[in-house]
């Protein structure tokens, strides 16, 4: 069976474009993984940790055979070969790939909450998704696009 899934991919070192659209290139060769449809990309400060450079965002539509749990270990190890490590909680990297909605799941384990538990909090997030799902529903929380006017104040800017 295969299921509907909205990773967000962001990046702020070794070059961030190259990062995001390598990402999506490698996405769409995992097995049982195929890249139905990418956002554009876009540039947004950072959240949290603030000393460091900005954000590039984007968020593609997957359809998967695999279970939450194997597309994150796969996501995962994507973010290890781009050289992804984690010195401490929301510092730089070269890859982040969250994933955001897996079909209309609800579920909470150890590592995975979907939907992404910040998300609806994220104009990064929310925008890009609704560019390429215009009708997103938010599975515990309700239309995206609603989240999206909760996020008006958070600035961003779309580049391609």
């Amino acid at each position: 069976m295969e299921h509907i899934v909205f990773v967000g991919l962001g990046s702020n070192l070794a070059d961030p474009h190259a990062q995001v659209l390598r990402a999506m290139r490698e996405l769409d060769v995992l097995p049982r993984v195929h890249l139905v449809q990418r956002s554009s990309l876009y540039r947004s400060a950072p959240m949290g940790y603030l000393d460091q450079p900005d954000f590039i965002n984007a968020v593609v539509k997957l359809k998967t055979g695999l279970s939450p749990r194997d597309l994150l270990d796969a996501l995962l190890a994507l973010e290890q070969r781009c050289g992804r490590t984690r010195e401490f909680v929301n510092a730089p990297r070269t890859l982040d790939l969250d994933v955001l909605l897996y079909d209309d799941l609800q579920h909470h384990e150890h590592g995975l909450t979907i939907p992404h538990p910040q998300m609806h909090m994220r104009a990064f997030v929310l925008q890009p998704l609704l560019e390429i799902e215009p009708n997103c529903i938010i599975p515990g929380v309700g239309p995206a696009v609603e989240a999206a006017r909760q996020c008006s104040d958070q600035q961003f800017e779309k580049l391609i």
